[in-house]
């Protein structure tokens, strides 16, 4: 039932189509192929107005002009030459100047055809034409020749015919472009922001029916990647929920002294390990929570990263950080960060420095820098993937490869990314760019 109502309303947008395209197409060309219509009109004219011409002539020889009015049909008027009534000041003069030189035009026709030049007066009203003074041996008498407007109805059947083309093709190209070429940029558009953050919407499904399956086809698409986001983020934040309970009850059990008895280094070593499995399992509650749902909000970023830094207080980090005001979302940014910087403090070498820049079209650049050797130019691709711990390049405890990961998911939120860049001449960088969010997106 629905693809039926689906189908008839294309057919009436496409009757839409058509019949508007007919008519603006016949407006266009009446009013662009007027003169030449009025000139050819003239021109059919002259040979009918001239016979028409030397037979009242000769029938008023004979009789009077009412008879020969009532006996031919034609119009005919006596007396002193009728007064030209001319359109209104507000409607303009434009149709006077046509009619004056179709009135020339036919006089030069008659001109032509006829002994002698007769005199053309031009006339408008409700009946818009011209009087022809007649060869009368007794009175003026005046015969009335109606000339068709350059915008009339019916309209003249060369026009009919190019404009049902003409107008055939422009509702043919304009059906393309709003219910084809369109709706197709709107599925590319969405395509490219699959696998962003924020998951495009879904696509409403009209315009042809080809283009309607593609929208269709690509609405199941994004919701079986929902559910598989939905699955996967529910398997992570399980895992790492499930972990907490035991990883608290170990940590209980070593502060209260219950169970074996453990040394000095005993204890640390263990403390140690817990300290790794809590770090291991924010990672995984992080990465499974997106953060794609928190709302952003415009703050000064030197103030939230110093406000960040504030917590590694004794540790070498060192800030130099630019005024920018951006409309952001302050605690997956600052996640972000802190991960970045811990990688730093974990794989590096002092001094970690943090770098704050303003960029054009309110954009910012974070550059974190330590005095390492960095990662290899050939893994750093695969050190932004989840789950990758490149230990061979860097050593460390309670991480599980997801530090880079969610940074480069929240600076792709910002319509960012995460690069990997490597010092002159020495030292490593990890830059995140983003760009402002707009109001839109923070509401």
């Amino acid at each position: 039932m629905a693809a039926s109502l689906r189908s008839a309303a294309l057919l009436w947008r496409l009757g839409g189509f058509f019949l508007g395209g007919w008519g603006l197409s016949l407006l266009l060309l009446q009013m662009l192929l007027g003169s030449t219509l009025g000139r050819s009109q003239i021109d059919q004219m002259g040979p009918q107005v001239a016979l028409n011409l030397r037979l009242s002539e000769l029938a008023l020889e004979r009789f009077p002009p009412s008879t020969v009015s009532q006996l031919s049909g034609l119009q005919l008027g006596v007396g002193q030459p009728p007064r030209p009534r001319r359109r209104p000041w507000w409607q303009g003069q434009a149709s006077d100047a046509l009619l004056d030189r179709q009135a020339s035009q036919l006089q030069l026709e008659l001109c032509r055809r006829l002994p002698r030049c007769p005199v053309v007066v031009p006339t408008e009203g409700e009946n818009r034409g011209v009087w022809i003074e007649l060869a009368s041996p007794l009175e003026p008498v005046w015969l009335y020749a109606a000339i068709r407007p350059q915008l009339g109805w019916p309209p003249d059947p060369q026009l009919v015919t190019l404009s049902l083309v003409s107008g055939s093709i422009m509702a043919g190209a304009l059906f393309l472009l709003l219910e084809v070429q369109r709706p197709l940029r709107q599925l590319e558009r969405a395509l490219g922001r699959v696998g962003l953050e924020t998951q495009p919407d879904r696509l409403s499904q009209r315009g042809a029916p080809e283009v309607r399956r593609l929208a269709g086809h690509f609405n199941a698409m994004l919701e079986r990647l929902d559910n598989s986001e939905r699955d996967r983020a529910t398997m992570l934040a399980g895992i790492a929920h499930d972990l907490k309970s035991p990883l608290t009850r170990l940590r209980l059990r070593l502060s209260l002294g219950k169970g074996p008895v453990l040394d000095g280094s005993e204890r640390a070593k263990a403390e140690a390990d817990l300290d790794d499995l809590e770090r291991i399992t924010g990672q995984f509650l992080l990465f499974a929570g997106g953060g794609g749902s928190e709302q952003a909000v415009e703050v000064p970023l030197e103030e939230l990263l110093a406000e960040l830094a504030a917590r590694y207080d004794g540790r070498p980090l060192e800030l130099d950080l630019s005024p920018v005001q951006a409309w952001v979302q302050p605690i997956a940014l600052g996640r972000a960060v802190a991960n970045l910087i811990d990688n730093a403090l974990s794989y590096g070498e002092p001094p970690v420095r943090l770098r704050l820049r303003a960029l054009s079209r309110q954009g910012f650049k974070l550059e974190v820098w330590d005095q390492g050797q960095g990662i290899a130019e050939e893994q750093r691709s695969q050190a932004l993937l989840p789950f990758q711990r490149l230990d061979q390049a860097r050593g460390g405890h309670g991480h599980c490869g997801l530090g880079l990961s969610i940074a480069q998911r929240v600076a792709r939120a910002h319509g960012g990314d995460v690069s990997l860049v490597a010092g002159e001449p020495s030292g490593f960088c990890v830059r995140f760019t983003g760009h402002s969010l707009s109001p839109r997106q923070a509401s």
